[in-house]
């Protein structure tokens, strides 16, 4: 795409918003590489999985094949900006910078109401597991524990909230690793009481592709979401020690390592399995380690998935935070969200963002299938629209960044642009399949409302400030 914005409309790539930023560094490349892993292994892969595999069978590893390949362009395109541009704000500063204000406004905002929307999902599913264990805490109690917690996590140092996600991500981590293992044991025929099981689950039951490659297609509907959350580390990769060195590192490492922990975990699931006893809702991890004699393998698993949604919500608290207080600086959002603490916190960010999460999560407490279910609707392909942005604010910046400072290119996306073509082309061939498929469309057509009031008041706001130009002019 060439670049048409002239150079008195194009912020120089040496100066801008985020250039300088006022937060303090404290992440560590552990803490990053860490965030990347452990971002998007959540509850969608550990549970949200089962759906995956019942409508494709084996051909889920496909299906996450493509899903995850998507991601990783995304996240190398989201690389390569950060790298030559960090910035608090990320890929919405980089849109700003490519496109405009009306772009970066409109990205930013989306994003920020998708983390504090999906933030109380993940609260009340943590609450849900904790109530379970502990009855006499009501529900409600323990939201309100979590909240307490994490904000105080987030309202001191960052370093803090890097050694929360770090250990939770570790966790997580060592649990795929752990049943990895096990299960390929299983497959062989390792562990006691075990025979080889071959290739008799991949290949009966109707085959590879018992659905055929609409089966495949529908499975990447159903797991293509689960990838979103790898964005959070670019927003990290500000706060740390050497911001352009640190996000190429952290993408480059978690791309590959999520891809093998995904398509890993569904292979060894499909091959020790037969996939036509997976149900939507139950966890295809419950079901083989029940298989071979784990014993108290569901409570396992609600340890994980308790582990996995606390993580989650750690993460989007804290990437919520720093989106807003990336929009307050370009004069996007209340500049009041601006104060930051001695230590380099956004503290009025952090408690704006957790406010109306913990609102979000008495919606959903008191009307989960009217009130929040629109707002969950709402943002149910906004991260589609996000990853468009970002891709056509790469496809805007890197001859700007070749041509203005390409010493700044430190992480290079392949084969560019045609890869980044191909991505575009896929997020559409995803939207095309939300609009023909009669679950997913509610929330193609609430997300599309969503972006188009965003996008109508980010068009508002931009002719106010043209016609404060010309006044001024």
């Amino acid at each position: 795409m060439r670049d048409t914005t002239s150079p008195a409309e194009a912020p120089s790539l040496g100066a801008g918003p985020g250039e300088q930023e006022p937060l303090n560094g404290g992440l560590k490349q552990r803490h990053l590489t860490m965030l990347g892993l452990g971002g998007v292994i959540g509850a969608g892969l550990f549970v949200g999985s089962g759906a995956g595999i019942a409508v494709a069978g084996p051909g889920i590893v496909l299906s996450y094949l493509i899903a995850g390949a998507l991601a990783m362009l995304v996240m190398r395109m989201l690389g390569e900006m950060s790298a030559a541009m960090p910035a608090s704000g990320a890929f919405s500063v980089h849109a700003e910078r490519a496109l405009g204000r009306w772009a970066g406004f409109s990205v930013g905002w989306l994003y920020w109401f998708l983390l504090v929307v999906v933030l109380a999902v993940e609260a009340t599913g943590a609450a849900g597991i904790a109530n379970g264990w502990v009855p006499a805490v009501p529900q409600w109690g323990w939201v309100l524990i979590f909240m307490i917690v994490f904000t105080a996590a987030n309202l001191t140092a960052v370093k803090n909230f890097g050694e929360f996600e770090f250990w939770f991500a570790a966790l997580k981590v060592a649990a795929i690793v752990l049943f990895l293992a096990l299960s390929l044991l299983a497959v062989f025929g390792v562990l006691p009481e075990t025979e080889p099981v071959g290739l008799t689950n991949l290949t009966g039951q109707g085959g590879f592709l018992p659905n055929g490659w609409s089966g495949v297609v529908s499975g990447v509907l159903a797991v293509v979401f689960a990838f979103g959350g790898l964005e959070v580390v670019t927003i990290a990769a500000a706060e740390s020690d050497d911001p352009a060195r640190a996000v190429g590192r952290a993408v480059r490492s978690a791309v590959w390592r999520i891809l093998f922990f995904y398509v890993g975990s569904m292979l060894v699931i499909v091959t020790l399995l037969p996939w036509s006893a997976m149900r939507p809702g139950t966890s295809p991890y419950v079901a083989v380690l029940d298989s071979i004699g784990v014993p108290g393998a569901g409570q396992i698993m609600n340890i994980v998935v308790f582990v996995a949604l606390l993580s989650a919500l750690n993460a989007n608290l804290y990437g919520s935070s720093r989106m807003v207080f990336s929009l307050a600086e370009r004069g996007e959002a209340p500049r009041a969200l601006l104060k930051v603490s001695g230590g380099g916190v956004p503290r009025r960010a952090v408690l704006a963002s957790v406010a109306f999460g913990f609102v979000s999560v008495l919606l959903n407490l008191k009307w989960p299938d009217s009130v929040f279910l629109y707002m969950l609707n709402a943002v149910g392909a906004v991260l589609l629209f996000v990853w468009g942005l970002i891709a056509v604010s790469q496809l805007r910046l890197r001859p700007r960044i070749e041509r203005e400072a390409p010493g700044k290119l430190t992480l290079r996306m392949w084969a560019f642009p045609w890869l980044t073509w191909v991505a575009l082309l896929a997020m559409g061939g995803v939207l095309v399949l939300m609009l023909t498929d009669e679950a997913a469309r509610p929330q193609l057509l609430w997300s599309a409302g969503a972006t188009a009031a965003v996008l109508v008041v980010a068009g508002v706001r931009e002719l106010r400030a043209r016609r404060a130009r010309r006044a001024r002019g």
